[in-house]
């Protein structure tokens, strides 16, 4: 089992950084991968970024690559989400997400993750 809680998140400008973080429970959380996704109102939750366990491979949705840099503390059971460059179009709930310990689902879905946080919110005003 793990918890996940987000935090980091606010009203910001265009051009602006946001970092945010995402704290896990449980003693295994360095044997997970962990990804964040955003959900913009009346849109479906899209990925935003992946990281595995090591924290040596990182993927990135298009619209964020160059943007956003996911990183992870294992030591402090902690993963965070870098934001630069913010636009209106960056505006969501943003989630953090684990799969089940060894999934090989794809890294993209929702539908992989069987871990989430009750998410934060970015707003980024133009």
């Amino acid at each position: 089992q793990m918890q996940l809680v987000e935090s980091g998140g606010g009203l910001v400008q265009a051009g602006d950084s946001l970092r945010l973080s995402c704290a896990a429970s449980g003693r295994t959380f360095s044997r997970y991968a962990m990804a964040w996704f955003r959900q913009a109102p009346g849109k479906e939750r899209e990925f935003v970024a992946h990281i595995i366990w090591s924290g040596m491979t990182t993927r990135y949705a298009d619209s964020v690559k160059g943007r956003f840099t996911i990183s992870r503390d294992n030591a402090k059971s902690m993963v965070y989400l870098q934001m630069n460059n913010l636009k209106p179009e960056d505006t969501a709930v943003y989630y953090c997400a684990a799969p089940d310990l060894d999934s090989t689902a794809p890294m993209k879905f929702p539908q992989s993750y069987a871990y989430w946080g009750p998410g934060t919110q970015v707003t980024v005003s133009s």
